[in-house]
């Protein structure tokens, strides 16, 4: 499942580049989709009518006398609201296939599975407001749906079969869908990024401009229409039915309403138990030394997943502050002691290097000596470093005479100062590779480790280093083709450089 949705996101990174690549953002994406749908929604709310006799008559009215605005606005308010599901739906299995949804991750896991069902019955209440056959349809099957729940016994029904439907239940369908149901699925999605650092809800405003036109041409070439108005006193003979959010009313022809729910049911609490049907232990946590912690809080600020927090000072040291690990909460990524300033291999050469926090199965003074044991075991005519994270390309695999990988947690554990330590003691050239761009398994890894690199955030590389000697790629498994021709003409550019001994411009992908 993972290699078939790299690949999904390869053939997305040709078409879009990895900047605007919609896989990328799809919790974003999503959204920005969120507020096409209020903004046309308000629009729509104003001349609707919200009444039996009204709703039809107010929508086409809508729809026909004002098509280039009213109509408009009434297919963005459909399409956007179907390409929320399919955002939606995706992110979920970008995110089962990566596995960032076991181990500590499996809050915002079992928190994100009910906003899909919060998403669906908004937009069934909003197709019951048209009050066409088609809301006559969902409004039988939810009554057939909602008799089988103990707590109805068939009041619903009644409500169709004896005509017994009114203005003021119509008027509830309507508080539900503008307000109600809104209200909780916004506290929902507060829950959902409750355990993160650092979100962000706004996509890159090319794919936000591309999405909203691609939408608006949608619109225009196919506008949304309604059925013929409502009737309970016949049944519809032909519905154009939406299969994003209605896909279970169809059931209803051949299973007994219970037999749906717990369908329903069962696959919701089938994928709320996947963290531990399929588990993953954890790495070990952070851990955080007083003694060498002088609470400068950038690594609070990095934490991908808001596991660290800044206190008060509780040692009597004469600094202010320090921070405190929440186990539960850490990723146990190691983003946190490539930010630590202590973190520095140039700060001591014969103690072991002790740091403010460090990862206790792979502690910075560890890393040392694996670049001192790597310069003093490669054989060739140079000698490669390369640093990759064990989410993405094994670098192991590039190991030859003259280059050796070294695995990481995520790239993002990576000192700025170790690679020009490591070019210090001998490397000719140091590459760094992690996850894909935009797509980093602990969040910001290779977000921070590329502006770190480039002196745009702390820890940075210092100005005197030489970047030519440096290489930045970013690649998945499938991308080891890529990554290997890179090698090739980072080899070939540092033999160059020896050759004529000078200095040139970095080099990144």
């Amino acid at each position: 499942m993972k290699r078939a949705y790299l690949a999904l996101e390869s053939w997305f990174n040709i078409s879009f580049g990895t900047e605007w690549n919609p896989l990328y953002h799809l919790g974003t994406l999503s959204f920005f989709l969120f507020w096409i749908i209020l903004v046309s929604g308000i629009y729509l709310f104003i001349p609707f009518h919200g009444s039996l006799e009204g709703a039809h008559a107010s929508v086409e009215a809508i729809t026909h006398q004002q098509w280039y605005a009213g109509g408009v606005m009434r297919s963005l308010h459909r399409y956007a609201s179907d390409a929320v599901i399919i955002t939606v739906l995706l992110h979920m299995f970008k995110e089962f296939a990566s596995g960032r949804y076991r181990g500590f991750r499996w809050f915002s896991w079992v928190t994100g599975i009910p906003n899909l069902w919060m998403i669906v019955t908004i937009g069934i209440t909003g197709y019951w407001l048209v009050w066409d056959e088609m809301a006559q349809y969902i409004a039988v099957g939810s009554a057939q749906l909602m008799d089988a729940l103990p707590i109805f016994s068939g009041a619903m029904t009644r409500n169709f079969v004896s005509g017994g439907m009114t203005d003021r239940f119509f008027i509830l369908i309507e508080f539900l869908h503008l307000l109600g149901q809104p209200m909780l699925l916004l506290f929902m999605l507060w829950l959902h990024v409750k355990r993160l650092s650092n979100v962000d809800i706004n996509p890159p405003r090319g794919l936000a401009a591309g999405t909203f036109v691609a939408l608006l041409a949608l619109s225009l070439l196919a506008p949304a229409v309604s059925h013929a108005p409502a009737d309970l006193g016949r049944v519809p003979a032909e519905i154009r039915i939406d299969w994003y959010y209605l896909n279970v009313y169809p059931l209803l022809e051949y299973w007994p309403a219970r037999h749906i729910w717990i369908l329903t049911i069962g696959i919701t609490l089938l994928l709320m138990a996947m963290p531990w049907l399929l588990p993953r232990k954890d790495g070990a946590k952070a851990v955080v030394d007083l003694d060498n912690c002088n609470g400068c809080g950038i690594c609070f600020e990095d934490c991908p997943f808001d596991a660290i927090t800044l206190q008060a000072r509780t040692d009597g040291a004469r600094y202010e502050h320090e921070v405190t690990v929440n186990s539960s909460l850490c990723g146990a990524c190691g983003i946190c002691a490539g930010s630590c300033p202590a973190s520095n291999p140039f700060r001591s050469s014969r103690e072991a290097l002790k740091t403010g926090i460090d990862m206790p199965q792979l502690p910075v003074d560890q890393m040392r000596q694996q670049v001192r044991d790597a310069i003093a075991t490669m054989t060739g005519d140079l000698k490669i470093i390369v640093f990759g994270c064990e989410h993405g390309i094994n670098v192991e695999r590039l190991n030859s005479g003259d280059t050796l990988g070294i695995k990481l947690i995520c790239s993002g554990m990576l000192p700025p100062t170790l690679v020009e330590y490591a070019l210090k003691q001998g490397a000719d050239g140091v590459m760094v590779t992690g996850c894909r761009q935009n797509d980093c398994y602990f969040r910001f890894g290779n977000r921070w480790t590329r502006l770190r690199f480039a002196g745009e955030r702390k820890p940075s590389l210092r100005a005197r280093a030489e970047r030519d000697r440096i290489l930045i790629h970013g690649a998945a498994e499938p991308d080891a083709p890529a990554i290997e021709r890179d090698l090739v003409a980072f080899r070939q550019h540092l033999r160059e450089r020896n050759r004529v001994g000078v200095s040139g411009v970095g080099a990144e992908h």
